[in-house]
């Protein structure tokens, strides 16, 4: 078995062969997914595709990093990025309640650093949570940029609670908050995000050419729910950010959790059908006419909101 020098060294020969042919991943490259099951207790679960299409659990289902840090030492919606020094971050929803998230960094998945609890929301002491956190590297501003989703009690004022369906949960008016970092020792002031005027939680960011996309899920409650994903987009992870665009999951279906691709000339964006405990997919050629083909698409038992990745093969292999 190779061991995990080896392991690093095609890492790094497979991002250099890629940055020489003027692409974004290796030639030789696989999809890869990271996700977690159950409540997150297991922590950090992963799953490999050829095509996108056809997913397996590696390691026959089994955990890759178990969570030790956080409120409640989940690992919930694990977000995997590759970054420019072909390392790999990892940041994930550690509890249902509070003000940190978990972070970790890995040259192979198989070897872990330290786990880190991230303070994100420690200046805003009543934060209820910090959900879904993802992590991206704007090469322009040279820096990593991490988002979640929190409800700060008072910051943003939550509709009549006399119409809320379920008054057995806590009220929650989610906006979306970031910070970025260079070195992940030492990050930039907490702030506000994305501020559309009602309640999101679920972004995703992903590079398009000179801009960005953001696909990010609707989680007004009241006076009606909405739970769908949509689209906007910006010149630049800071903003502006165009007005809130149509659904894009499939309408009447609670969606959340997205994540998207490029494969070929599609967009591919999963999504996390929680209600219906499966595994939606989208795909579009012009960001603006989207089709459902979640019944082409085979995912692990139990998979639930992760990320989607290129990867070399030979890190796969070695995960095998």
């Amino acid at each position: 078995m190779p061991t995990p020098a080896a392991f690093r060294c095609a890492l790094i020969f497979a991002i250099f062969l890629g940055r020489a042919l003027g692409v974004g991943a290796p030639p030789d490259g696989v999809y890869l997914f990271s996700y977690f099951v159950g409540n997150g207790e297991d922590g950090l679960h992963l799953a490999a595709s050829e095509d996108g299409l056809k997913w397996t659990a590696l390691r026959g289902g089994a955990s890759f990093l178990t969570p030790v840090v956080g409120e409640n030492k989940l690992m919930r919606d694990p977000c995997l990025l590759l970054g420019p020094d072909g390392v790999f971050r990892l940041v994930w929803t550690t509890s249902w309640t509070g003000t940190t998230i978990g972070y970790a960094s890995s040259t192979d998945l198989a070897h872990w650093s330290g786990q880190q609890a991230l303070p994100v929301m420690a200046h805003e002491p009543t934060t209820v949570n910090c959900w879904a956190p993802e992590v991206i590297y704007d090469a322009v501003a040279g820096h990593y940029l991490i988002y979640w989703s929190s409800t700060v009690p008072g910051k943003f004022p939550v509709p009549d609670e006399t119409d809320r369906p379920d008054r057995s949960k806590p009220p929650r008016n989610h906006r979306l908050y970031a910070t970025t970092t260079a070195d992940f020792a030492t990050f930039t002031p907490t702030r506000v995000q994305y501020e559309p005027g009602f309640n999101v939680i679920d972004e995703t960011l992903v590079r398009d050419g000179g801009g960005w996309l953001m696909f990010v899920k609707n989680e007004t409650e009241i006076p009606a729910a909405a739970k769908y994903i949509y689209l906007v987009q910006a010149p630049s992870p800071a903003g502006p950010w165009s007005a809130p665009g149509a659904p894009v999951s499939p309408a009447g279906v609670w969606s959340e959790g997205p994540t998207a691709i490029k494969i070929g000339g599609w967009w591919h964006l999963y999504f996390d059908e929680y209600r219906d405990h499966r595994y939606g997919l989208v795909r579009s050629a012009d960001l603006v006419h989207w089709e459902d083909v979640s019944d082409r698409l085979v995912m692990p038992k139990g998979i639930r909101h992760g990320t989607v990745l290129r990867v070399s093969r030979a890190i796969v292999d070695g995960l095998r």
